[in-house]
């Protein structure tokens, strides 16, 4: 299913209006969708009214890519989907089951660990937390799980030791941080898609710049479009969260109309270079 995916739709920061924005993403052709058990940023619930609507509708389930996330206790607020005192096996599966209650479903295509406990190194805790998502592929309720927010000294961590290695990493990408070159490049070279967020939000710079507008006017595009195509190109799985329907429906048909040459690769890869 993901090999045929272009994008997928973020849901983080949408509140009450997340419902919405899904259901017209699906009307626009999404196919592919990101969100996490963690009500303080995401309210993967009623993306879940969004989608029972279409599967009572007709939508075969097999068509459609979900991801969702389980959140540490330092990443959520007081609506927890688990109980605190749980062992992290137990929050693991406890958030999981909650994941496909609120989805309508009884599997998920990928699950992942939304960012690590620590910035520097990789606990105890994050690897039984691994380890339970690692059962729940040996179960079949999973078919991939993966990793959030992370840097390169915990994607060699966790990939090193784990039974299941990460079939995907997902990390805010920054273009004055060369597009998360080192961990990108890991992915790369170990079968790992990289899925790459906030494109356009960490890079106003970039997308903004007259260079990039060049570029969308020679292939009659947005420069939203150019981005994502560069992401594309460069072995990037983008993540888009736009509210402007007319936007989802341009990203999903313009990033395979056109090619970016490899001298418009070069100046977006190395913009700050």
């Amino acid at each position: 299913m993901l090999d045929s995916v272009s994008f997928i739709y973020g849901t983080a920061w949408k509140k009450e209006e997340t419902e919405r924005l899904v259901n017209e993403a699906i009307k626009a052709g999404f196919k592919s969708f990101d969100t996490a058990n963690q009500k303080k940023h995401y309210r993967e619930d009623y993306m879940g009214n969004a989608l029972k609507k279409h599967f009572d509708n007709g939508l075969d389930r097999n068509s459609i890519f979900l991801q969702s996330k389980f959140t540490h206790i330092q990443g959520q607020d007081h609506r927890l989907p688990y109980n605190p005192e749980d062992s992290f096996t137990e929050k693991t599966l406890s958030s999981f089951n909650s994941t496909l209650k609120n989805l309508h479903t009884d599997y998920l295509d990928s699950f992942l660990i939304h960012g690590p406990s620590y910035s520097d190194h990789v606990c105890d805790d994050d690897m039984e937390v691994w380890q339970a998502m690692e059962g729940l592929v040996q179960k079949g309720k999973v078919k991939k799980i993966g990793l959030s927010n992370i840097n390169i000294i915990h994607l060699k961590k966790f990939y090193d030791e784990a039974e299941v290695k990460p079939s995907f990493v997902q990390n805010r990408c920054y273009a004055n941080r060369a597009w998360d070159h080192e961990v990108h490049e890991y992915c790369l070279k170990n079968n790992i898609t990289y899925q790459g967020f906030s494109l356009l939000t960490a890079n106003q710079d970039v997308w903004h710049s007259d260079k990039v507008s060049n570029i969308s006017k020679k292939y009659n595009v947005t420069p939203a479009d150019v981005i994502y195509k560069f992401a594309n190109q460069i072995g990037m799985l983008p993540l888009t969260g736009t509210t402007n329907i007319t936007r989802m429906k341009s990203n999903l048909t313009n990033i395979d109309t056109f090619e970016l040459n490899d001298e418009e690769v070069s100046l977006i890869k190395n913009f700050f270079l």
